[in-house]
């Protein structure tokens, strides 16, 4: 996640959090104000219950102080921390979290291809990209200005799964330009109907960037991927499953 989204998800927190102080009081909801109000506390309250323990340092921040400074401030009563100052405060936070993270990130990274590297079967490209062929297939390789409709799963290195379509029990089809550098480079090289598993560095997926609470920064992303079709360039192409 980037820096200005966690210190939204921050903003949403302190929202929902102040909802602690009234969680044990009965609400009525008489009009459609009350319900629109208490609909937003709820996407607020399941916003921060998602995404901030996920954030880089996020399960280090004690919420009860978080809750203390956001009623101080509604009262408007001095804080510890001056107003002109809590951005920048919380910005320092964040950036030293998603460094020190992303850091351990490269490293576990490093270690999990030199050794994957290892392995028969695995082949790993001047850029890095390693893959393993499961099936080969019989048909034409796709060029990079092609659609392509592929099924695909993928896993973190310790196993997690953060996005599948196979689980979806849907493929996707998308523009090779559309994705990561890993997948272009892959799915360039494989001929219709294989399937392989790819195995990418991070600078060739998202880099120092988080993508979503599964993918952390610097993180090795593992795909198992179908090249099923070429298919006509249309614009209404779906998303990639790993954009840019």
């Amino acid at each position: 996640m980037q820096i200005r989204n966690l210190l939204l998800v921050m903003v949403a927190g302190s929202i929902a959090l102040a909802s602690c102080n009234t969680s044990n009081t009965k609400v009525n909801l008489k009009t459609q104000a009350d319900s629109a109000a208490y609909a937003i506390g709820v996407d607020l309250g399941n916003n921060i219950k998602k995404n901030l323990p996920a954030a880089p340092g996020g399960k280090d921040l004690n919420t009860a102080i978080i809750l203390q400074a956001f009623t101080t401030v509604m009262k408007g009563d001095s804080g510890l921390i001056a107003s002109a100052k809590a951005g920048a405060i919380t910005q320092a936070y964040f950036v030293k979290a998603q460094s020190l993270e992303g850091g351990k990130n490269k490293e576990a990274g490093k270690n999990f291809l030199a050794d994957n590297g290892k392995r028969a079967g695995v082949t790993t490209t001047a850029s890095g990209l390693q893959y393993e062929i499961i099936k080969t297939g019989t048909g034409p390789k796709p060029a990079a200005e092609n659609n392509v409709k592929v099924h695909y799963h993928g896993t973190t290195i310790d196993g997690e799964v953060f996005d599948s379509s196979v689980n979806r029990g849907e493929p996707v089809t998308f523009g090779l330009t559309q994705v990561i550098k890993g997948w272009t480079e892959a799915l360039l090289m494989m001929p219709v109907g294989s399937k392989w598993k790819i195995y990418i560095p991070s600078e060739l997926g998202y880099g120092e960037q988080a993508a979503g609470p599964k993918i952390k920064p610097n993180s090795v992303l593992i795909f198992e991927v179908e090249l099923l079709s070429i298919e006509p360039a249309t614009p209404a192409a779906a998303a990639a499953p790993a954009t840019k």
